[in-house]
């Protein structure tokens, strides 16, 4: 990544919790209720949910879904780079009004979704319309840059929010 942008909050780091896992993964909860379960922030005026089951650990699906990676929900691992990015996707959320990220509607299959990434592509939040409210769906980093391009030219050819 070529650098956070300042209006962003700052990583929550493993290190920052003595490399002690359980007490990470617990303040990394703790940020995602404050933003998506304590304070629900607005997508145009609309109110973003988060997918709450299942509930593993007595944590909810799109905690689980925002923190990890892989293919398959069963198989999906938690990734260090998501967790200490976790104060990231509200706040770009609501910076799509401010005009400070890049925003574009795409489908995936038969799914419609709503991609906001930082200026220079190195991270997206991925919304998911539903009747009444928008779901996060995910959130990641892009860091390799052909994958960057390849986001880059699709928001360039898509629907704009």
């Amino acid at each position: 990544m070529n650098g956070n942008p300042e209006w962003l909050p700052p990583l929550v780091l493993l290190a920052d919790y003595d490399g002690e896992w359980e007490h990470f993964l617990e303040a990394v909860y703790g940020f995602f209720r404050q933003d998506f379960v304590t304070s629900r922030p607005q997508w145009n005026g609309t109110p973003v949910g988060i997918k709450r089951s299942p509930v593993e650990q007595g944590k909810e699906a799109g905690f689980w879904h925002l923190i990890t990676e892989g293919r398959t929900e069963a198989d999906r691992l938690p990734d260090i780079r998501r967790c200490e990015r976790i104060r990231w996707p509200k706040p770009i959320i609501e910076e799509r009004e401010a005009g400070r990220v890049k925003c574009w509607r795409n489908r995936r299959g038969r799914d419609k979704r709503v991609v906001i990434a930082l200026g220079d592509f190195s991270y997206v939040v991925i919304l998911a319309p539903r009747k009444g409210y928008i779901l996060l769906w995910t959130a990641y980093c892009i860091e390799d840059e052909h994958r960057r391009t390849k986001l880059r030219k699709e928001y360039e050819q898509a629907p704009k929010c």
